[in-house]
């Protein structure tokens, strides 16, 4: 008889528990309402350790409203990193409790919040990125796309921050992923200028794209092919495993990705480049040929044809790729910026010893023979800033860059006309 009593009182606890638990719910949602989220969470807190024995019911609503309780937190800038994540959490707890119950009350709105805290994290991870805060910002993005893991880009852009932040373990781990899931980047990109800030604003579709032009928010809608990004992945990789010694095992993943997909050639670049970082130049070379050979009229597999070059100080083959990708592609504004980058590289060493010569007669004829061959730089590289000016009349260091070159020459007329349309 007396075990009974037992099981009788340990029922009635369990009963008052969840009453307990259904008032504290309540209690947190009226403080919510009343503008009171510091209260509610502390509400919230108390019912915690009651979640795990409660009903499927109860729980998706305590962490419904949980989650709706932090993201306001966040919305209020009261420690907005930690509380979006942890409003996350509660809103995909909520999604596991009623996709596993079958009932779903709260499964759309917690869908909509959680698209909500993603914007928020990826906006937040812009910002950190600006201000070289990469590490904040490499975790948030990681955080987006484990929110959304149909949304790839996240992950590429978390792994890729991680690099600027020089966390290259947590880098390599996320590269690792994405080769997995077989990313490549590949698509297409929709923008349109936003009426109200005057910026251009991305969409990850066009239907989305044309629907807020149509509603009349923005306008001059573009459209960007993106190319395929697996060559910059496995470079990274195969760069990361350099660092670390690990060069078999770089040029293993990269003659790996290259026989997956023979026709990449960002990833025949990357195979080059990797030959090219170990000092492997024969083979570098005979790579380099290969590509020109299978892609002869590639302004873009030209141009990189040329970064890599002058990246391994050739600058003889690099302005001869750069020429090249201008004679395929008059346009090719960045080819004309790299000719002229390249050839002021030589300025340095001639200031450098400029400022090194005596007032005796033979450095004073050396110092007219390097003035001479300083001015002779910045005559060659005028065409190259005039066309970028005439390319992107709107890129400042280009504009700049042109204007200095024209003081230093003393052509002051050309120097009045450019500045006038500054």
């Amino acid at each position: 008889m007396k075990s009974k009593y037992v099981l009788l009182a340990t029922a009635l606890f369990i009963s008052a528990a969840t009453f307990a638990q259904k008032d504290q719910i309540k209690a947190a949602e009226k403080a919510l309402k009343g503008g009171k989220a510091q209260e509610a969470a502390t509400i919230l807190m108390d019912a915690e350790s009651l979640v795990a024995a409660a009903p499927d019911a109860e729980k998706a609503q305590y962490f419904f409203v949980k989650g709706n309780v932090l993201l306001d937190l966040a919305n209020k800038k009261i420690d907005t990193d930690k509380n979006l994540s942890l409003a996350a959490k509660a809103y995909q707890d909520l999604l596991a409790v009623e996709k596993s119950s079958g009932k779903m009350k709260y499964s759309a709105q917690a869908a909509t919040s959680i698209t909500d805290i993603k914007y928020k994290l990826i906006n937040a991870a812009i910002a950190d990125s600006k201000v070289d805060k990469h590490a904040e910002s490499a975790t948030k993005l990681y955080n987006a796309y484990l929110l959304d893991q149909k949304d790839t880009i996240n992950l590429y852009y978390a792994a890729s921050t991680y690099v600027n932040a020089k966390q290259y373990t947590k880098a390599l781990e996320l590269y690792d992923n994405l080769k997995k899931i077989n990313y490549s980047g590949k698509g297409t990109s929709y923008f349109a200028i936003n009426k109200l800030t005057s910026q251009e604003d991305f969409f990850t579709t066009s239907e989305e794209r044309d629907r807020m032009v149509k509603l009349g928010t923005h306008e001059k809608p573009r459209t960007e092919a993106i190319p395929s990004k697996k060559g910059e992945i496995y470079k990274n990789i195969a760069l990361i495993l350099v660092q670390d010694g690990k060069t078999e095992e770089a040029k293993k993943a990269v003659a790996e990705a290259r026989k997956a997909d023979p026709s990449d050639s960002s990833l025949a670049l990357t195979e080059a480049n990797l030959y090219l970082e170990t000092k492997d130049f024969e083979t570098y070379k005979k790579l380099i040929g290969e590509i020109l050979a299978q892609n002869p009229n590639d302004a873009d597999l030209t141009f990189n044809l040329g970064v890599i070059s002058a990246t391994a100080g050739n600058k003889a083959d690099a302005e001869k790729y750069y020429l090249k990708a201008i004679e395929i592609k008059p346009d090719y504004i960045n080819a004309y910026i790299n000719i002229a980058a390249l050839k002021l590289e030589g300025e340095k060493a001639i200031i450098d010893e400029m400022n090194k010569l005596g007032t005796s007669t033979k450095d004073t004829k050396r110092y007219d023979e390097l003035k001479k061959k300083r001015e002779d730089i910045f005559k060659s590289v005028i065409p190259f800033l005039k066309k970028g000016v005439e390319l992107d009349p709107k890129n400042d260091d280009v504009t700049k860059t042109l204007l200095g070159v024209y003081n230093a020459l003393e052509m002051t007329a050309e120097a009045k006309a450019l500045k006038a349309k500054m």
